[in-house]
Parts: C-alpha cells; sequence; structure tokens
C-alpha cells in the first residue's frame, strides 16, 4: 500500500528516482568532454604514474641498498673486537716461533693446539692473513716502512720482508701489512 502511495506521488511529480540526473553531482556526468578538458586529464594521469613509478623505483632502491648494508653490518659486527685481536695474534705468532726452537715436546705441542685454536676461530669470523713476502709492492695493500737493496735482481719492487702482517675481514682490508721493499 505504500509502494502505491510513493509511485503515485513521483508519477504525479514528474520525477524519476531511478535517474542519475536528479541525484546530486550527477548533473554533467553525460555531458560530452572536451578536448582540452581531456588532455589535461590524461596528463595528470601521466603524471601520477609517472610519480609513482619514480616512488616505487626508489623504494625498491632503498629496500636493496638497506638490505646490502645489513649483511656488510652482519659481516663486519665483530671488526672493532678482530682488530683489537690482532695484537694479540702478533704475540702469538712471535711466541709460536720462540716455541719452535724449545726442546719440550709437550710444550710444543699443547701451546700449538692452543695457539691453532685461536687462528682457526679468528678465520671462521672472516679474518684472513694477507701473504706479502715475494709479492709486488702495491701501496693499495701494503705501508712500505723502508727499502734496502734488494738480494736478487728478481726482488726488486717486491717485498723482501714483513715487519707486520696485513689483514683482510670478509675481503675488506682491516690492516695494512708493514714490509721491506727491495730497491
Amino acid at each position: 500500500m505504500m509502494n502505491q502511495n510513493n509511485d503515485n506521488f513521483t508519477e504525479q511529480d514528474g520525477l524519476n528516482i531511478n535517474a542519475d540526473e536528479n541525484l546530486s553531482g550527477t548533473e554533467h556526468l553525460n555531458d560530452p568532454i572536451e578536448e582540452t578538458q581531456l588532455n589535461a586529464l590524461e596528463a595528470e594521469l601521466n603524471e601520477s604514474k609517472d610519480k609513482y613509478l619514480r616512488l616505487a623505483a626508489e623504494f625498491d632502491n632503498f629496500r636493496k641498498r638497506t638490505a646490502k648494508e645489513r649483511i656488510e653490518l652482519f659481516q663486519t659486527a665483530g671488526k672493532d673486537i678482530i682488530t683489537d685481536l690482532l695484537d694479540v695474534l702478533d704475540d702469538v705468532d712471535r711466541a709460536s716461533k720462540e716455541v719452535e726452537e724449545s726442546s719440550d715436546a709437550h710444550l710444543k705441542q699443547g701451546v700449538s693446539l692452543i695457539f691453532n685454536k685461536l687462528r682457526n676461530i679468528l678465520q671462521s669470523k672472516g679474518l684472513k692473513a694477507m701473504e706479502a713476502k715475494g709479492a709486488a709492492f702495491d701501496p693499495e695493500l701494503h705501508e712500505a716502512i723502508t727499502e734496502i737493496p734488494a738480494p736478487t735482481a728478481d726482488l726488486q719492487g717486491k717485498i723482501v720482508d714483513d715487519i707486520s702482517k696485513g689483514y683482510y675481514l670478509n675481503d675488506k682490508i682491516i690492516r695494512h701489512a708493514k714490509v721491506v721493499v727491495g730497491k
């Protein structure tokens, strides 16, 4: 009964409630769009797409950069501690040479086991000794302490002796080798 009254009311007033043109804000939906408006809308759309693509690329670069920095941080997290232990490792090398001259076999074996364990632990953390003796001098890797006349012609410009070993931590130099170069 109520539906009949509503239908009568709308028909009598000439209103069609199902037409979009009667709703507020929809008067111009069926109007043709001018060419300039269309071009402006397309330009705005292209600009929005460009901004979106740039933002997505920038975020992707940020994500990759932070992932790389995180990996590097984990690889070099113990750098300070390992750098401090390099002096201890030098002392271990000197002590190892002195123990080799000892006549006590048990002392040699015990000290050798301890020193090897220390070296193995540091190597498992990414520490690697730089092989300098006999190699060509490279100022990026070596620090020349002095030059001496080369004992043989093939040692000219090469490292004759290393005073202090250089070390890498995960393929990055953490200490340059201090060397004597033949001239």
